[in-house]
């Protein structure tokens, strides 16, 4: 073989190696791009999937009040439940349902009548099925309204069960007996409720709502539990933006309840709140009556300068950040306010006669419409 041809066939086999390398790095990249594709799909799909199923154990309408019988047949599967209980629109998926009572071993469903909501999670319609809740009517309702506190519930509790105020107000406040629901709730009721500057653990965490009971006499505990079984639904909802907003539960209901009780029924709550965060980020003091008239136990229509000397943790005039703990129990539109106030650069807000809230910047702006719209007089 001549030099020269010698020469050729190596060129040959060089060129064909750089083929192959070639082919074998396109090969590598396809390879790559599919795997990456497919890890791609996985996490979307396992992520969609773990999305949809939280989706599906929570009430299909938190706010219903509507109730509708369903009847669950003797002998009746896991299965048939499900889409008897979907049929009727109390969940969202019987497939969901079934693999939660399989998952959680729930079982001995009892068969009857039962008397369901919409706003009911599925947990709570596995317990009702378990207990054998069926009374066809409540038979008993309790309301407790938006921006009630510990005192005023208890006294609505107190009244509606022929109980003495006194004795249902000390109940609430028992150590043990918070205790015990620290132990049931812990997801709700941490160790922030039990700060020796907190003057009521429960202040705040007895969801506003009307509750329906299916015996002519609940006590005081299950009375307590329906409210804090709402209280734990509706706080479900907003798990993830608590999170993004580094708020507590018992942050986020102490900053939910002053907007509560600043709010009238003119007032846009999320303003409200962008003030007040504004004002923490500052390190001003929030300065909001209500706070003062929380230290000192009293309802009253004005504020005097006198009442802002009060020595507490909840005086916000004296004290910076938020006060030990909520001030009062609020609803969703109030949790929202203060998961999502809007952007604002005001530092201050007043509310006229009429209920009209009025947002400044600055000191001075806020003494002008202050002396414009309120009496001098505190």
């Amino acid at each position: 073989m001549t030099k020269k041809e010698k020469g050729n066939k190596q060129d040959v086999i060089r060129q064909k190696m750089l083929e192959q390398h070639y082919e074998a790095k396109i090969v590598r990249k396809i390879v790559l791009f599919i795997a990456l594709f497919l890890l791609l799909f996985i996490v979307l799909i396992g992520g969609g999937g773990y999305l949809y199923i939280q989706s599906a154990l929570k009430p299909i309408d938190a706010n219903s009040k509507m109730y509708k019988t369903v009847d669950i047949p003797i002998g009746s599967s896991v299965t048939g439940i499900g889409e008897r209980l979907e049929k009727n629109g109390m969940i969202k998926n019987a497939k969901v349902f079934k693999y939660y009572v399989k998952l959680k071993n729930e079982g001995g469903f009892m068969a009857g009548k039962y008397q369901l909501s919409p706003s009911m999670d599925v947990p709570e319609i596995v317990s009702r099925l378990k207990t054998g809740k069926v009374l066809a009517e409540a038979t008993f309702k309790i309301t407790i309204p938006e921006g009630k506190q510990l005192k005023e519930i208890a006294a609505i509790i107190a009244k509606a069960t022929h109980q003495n105020e006194a004795d249902v107000f000390n109940k609430l406040n028992d150590k043990q007996y918070i205790k015990s629901l620290m132990i049931k709730y812990p997801d709700i009721l941490t160790d922030e409720i039990l700060h020796s500057t907190v003057k009521y653990p429960l202040e705040g965490y007895l969801y506003p709502a009307t509750y329906p009971f299916f015996k002519p006499n609940p006590s005081v505990e299950e009375i307590v539990t329906a409210m804090l079984d709402k209280t734990r639904t509706v706080l479900s909802d907003y798990t993830e933006k608590s999170k993004e907003k580094k708020l507590s539960i018992h942050q986020l209901l102490t900053m939910a309840s002053l907007v509560e009780e600043e709010a009238t029924g003119k007032a846009d709550r999320k303003t409200i709140a962008s003030v007040f965060y504004n004002r923490l980020k500052s390190g001003m003091p929030l300065q909001t009556d209500p706070t003062v008239l929380y230290a000192q136990g009293k309802h009253k229509e004005k504020v005097f300068y006198k009442d802002l000397e009060v020595n507490s943790p909840y005086n916000t005039y004296k004290n910076t950040g938020l006060p030990p703990g909520p001030i009062a129990n609020s609803g969703r539109v109030s949790i929202e306010a203060a998961l999502d106030p809007n952007q604002t650069d005001y530092y201050y807000f007043l509310a006229t006669a009429n209920g009209d809230v009025i947002f400044t910047k600055t000191l001075a702006e806020h003494n002008q419409k202050k002396s414009e719209y309120i009496s001098n007089e505190k």
